[in-house]
């Protein structure tokens, strides 16, 4: 097809075996249309099986699609007019809809905000919303892993498509190997000689949500779009924050249906294994058959009784199971699907429970929390006198990050090794009395003091084992100013939703640093380097500056 400006972009087009109208099934992405995302979902081909028309576009300056490519910045355009184009293709009856994740979320939401009459759903997984808070920073730190691998396999492909075999070579290199370790980590030479171009210098350059992420972010124009949507996450995806935030703001105020999963899983792949842990048969993706019953409610019109279904599925690790609710985090119902993988998606076992509750635990410390997993407890009964820890970040060997959301290889790991680190403080409950069950926001309060003008804090959430092994749950990251003032700084960590049993007890761990999935603070607000110097922090426990943590409860009958 010709986009306005007479740009040609070029599609797979997959049809039904079959006579007839049909809709049409689209997606929009950048690494090459003949993968089609095939790492997640089903081959287009099952799809058009199923009697829709599938077309998978390469966008601009991508694949064999001719013009300049450039992040984002031709999407909503490109988009419209690519959405105008398939319901138009022969044996189409006119009706259009759109998936796919990361980048091909993206240029849903980008196509949507062009209103293009023929669009009437979109399945977008795994996005950014507001791409500064979602993507591309967290708490005010830049995501540096995540963005830095993404930035040198874009970089790659346009080194493909140029046929510059140098560039090429040294990116696939890098890709292999990130440059984690060059004298400004965050502005490795690959990038500076070899994609002087590429989008990570303007995203490392706008460290604050300015302008430059306002126009760029979907949340700025799609204030009034409203469309069926079917939002797909994972709790240890490092863009479930657009994932909810989209569906929040879409469920407040939308006249449709706006459908949420949200399974355990990492960017990908999404199967029952993420990380080191083994979540069993029920983790296993629905979403094919899912989005083909979406599809066919809202592009064929057939009733599939989806309509009927509560509107939100989470997978609560620990039990294993899919929980479905009828609103994000205020549980007025509740339903755990049975555990065979036969009857998962239509024989649910019911049991009612009332609006979920925060529990508080508070930070309690002999002052030794970060020599040994004894001195520092959580207690649900806040300690009259006041006692700290004290926290020495060094840059010559920093805090490493272990899985989570924002680290590469991302999921659920053992993390005994990195809690006893002596710069890691740690603080753990008694063993649970009964199984504890969890769904929604994990926030930490700390009060805090550094003797350098900025830190960083990083505060992980974990399932500790009888045994004594330690599996990470959801963790945030925070980048503080004004160190030198003791005051109370409030860590956002990733949602979650887990069963924790009996026998087991629950840790928050604090430290300075999570590198390289955060850029590492310097304390002294230059670029980390040469001039990075060693940060002490004091983290105040009891009293009247009283840390803690606030947890999302479920009661479980």
């Amino acid at each position: 097809m010709l986009t306005r400006d007479g740009v040609r972009l070029d599609a797979d087009i997959y049809r039904p075996d079959a006579e007839g109208k049909f809709p049409v099934l689209l997606m929009r992405q950048p690494y090459g249309r003949a993968i089609a995302s095939t790492v997640v979902y089903a081959h287009p081909t099952w799809y058009a099986a199923h009697g829709y028309i599938v077309v998978i576009q390469d966008v601009r300056g991508r694949g064999t699609s001719q013009g300049e490519f450039k992040l984002f910045a031709h999407e909503i355009e490109d988009g419209e007019y690519t959405v105008k184009w398939a319901a138009n293709l022969p044996g189409s009856n006119g009706n259009v809809g759109m998936y796919g994740f990361s980048y091909q979320g993206m240029t849903q939401l980008y196509a949507a905000a062009a209103k293009p009459s023929a669009l009437k759903t979109i399945c977008p997984a795994m996005i950014g919303y507001d791409l500064y808070t979602d993507w591309a920073y967290e708490g005010g730190a830049f995501c540096l892993q995540s963005n830095l691998a993404w930035a040198i396999q874009l970089a790659t492909e346009t080194a493909r498509i140029k046929k510059d075999k140098n560039a090429y070579q040294a990116l696939l290199a890098a890709s292999r190997h990130l440059p984690l370790h060059d004298p400004i980590p965050t502005d490795p030479e690959i990038l500076k000689n070899f994609a002087p171009d590429s989008f990570y210098h303007e995203w490392l350059a706008h460290s604050q949500p300015d302008e430059y992420w306002k126009k760029l972010s979907p949340k700025t124009h799609l204030k009034n779009v409203d469309l069926p949507m079917f939002h797909i996450g994972g709790w240890f995806d490092t863009y479930l924050r657009g994932t909810l935030n989209l569906y929040k703001d879409m469920a407040a105020r939308s006249a449709y249906r706006q459908q949420l999963l949200v399974g355990p899983w990492a960017h990908l792949p999404w199967n029952r294994k993420v990380g080191a842990v083994d979540f069993g048969v029920n983790a296993a993706s629905p979403v094919d058959r899912m989005q083909l019953c979406w599809f066919d409610q809202f592009l064929k019109g057939v009733d599939t009784g989806l309509l009927n279904e509560l509107p939100i599925w989470l997978f609560e690790m620990g039990s294993n199971l899919w929980q479905r609710f009828p609103t994000l985090f205020k549980l007025n119902g509740r339903s755990a699907e049975s555990s065979s993988a036969e009857s998962k998606a239509h024989a649910p076992r019911s049991r009612s429970v009332s609006e979920g509750d925060t529990l508080s635990y508070f930070l309690s410390t002999t002052g030794l929390a970060s020599i040994s997993e004894g001195e520092g407890i959580l207690t649900t009964t806040c300690p009259e006198t006041s006692t700290h820890d004290v926290l020495v970040h060094d840059p010559w060997r920093p805090v490493p990050s272990l899985g989570g959301h924002a680290g590469i290889p991302a999921g659920c790991f053992d993390r005994t090794h990195i809690d006893s680190r002596s710069d890691v403080l740690t603080y753990t409950t008694e063993p649970l009395e009964t199984d504890l069950f969890l769904a929604g926001d994990v926030v930490v309060e700390v009060y805090c003091v550094s003797d350098k003008p900025s830190y960083d804090l990083c505060a992980v959430l974990s399932d500790v084992y009888p045994d004594g092994r330690v599996y990470n749950l959801t963790q945030g990251y925070l980048r503080c100013s004004d160190g030198t003032h003791l005051v109370k700084r409030t860590i956002q960590l990733q949602a979650t939703c887990a069963k924790i049993s009996i026998g087991h007890a629950l840790r928050l761990s604090l430290s300075a640093a999570c590198f390289p999935a955060y850029a590492m603070n310097p304390g002294n607000n230059s670029a980390f380097g040469i001039d990075a110097e060693i940060i002490t922090l004091m983290v105040s426990c009891g009293g009247e500056s009283s840390s803690q943590i606030l947890l999302p409860v479920v009661p479980s009958s």
